[in-house]
């Protein structure tokens, strides 16, 4: 069974930082595009950042600069570090998992996630 869990999530301060990790199971890891994504009460779900198997990584605008993205094959996680946060970072984060472009083992914005306050 395919499954994922975040944690690293709380309140921060503006300009705080945090690191974010992902646990992983039930797919081939290291042949997986692994992502985070994020998705504040009533908002739509926003992919925040991307890493693939051999290192290629994306970001999204809003986080660019800010956000990284890491992963350990050898444990099956996935990492965000997110410094200099801004209120607007508030949301419920995500981590996801896809076989190659839009197949999705695990899709953003589903499951548990981990809750992400940044206060002024």
């Amino acid at each position: 069974e395919v499954q994922v869990v975040e944690s690293g999530g709380g309140s921060v301060q503006a300009g705080g930082s945090l690191r974010l990790s992902c646990t992983a199971s039930g797919f081939t890891f290291a042949d997986s595009i692994m992502g985070w994504s994020r998705r504040a009460p009533g908002n739509e779900c926003e992919l925040v950042s991307s890493i693939t198997s051999d290192g290629n990584i994306y970001y999204a605008d809003s986080v660019k600069g800010r956000f990284a993205i890491s992963r350990d094959n050898a444990k099956h996680m996935v990492y965000l570090t997110m410094n200099s946060l801004k209120p607007e970072d508030t949301a419920v984060y995500y981590c996801s998992a896809e076989l190659e472009d839009g197949i999705w083992w695990h899709p953003p914005c589903w499951g548990q996630g981990t809750q992400v306050t940044v206060s002024s």
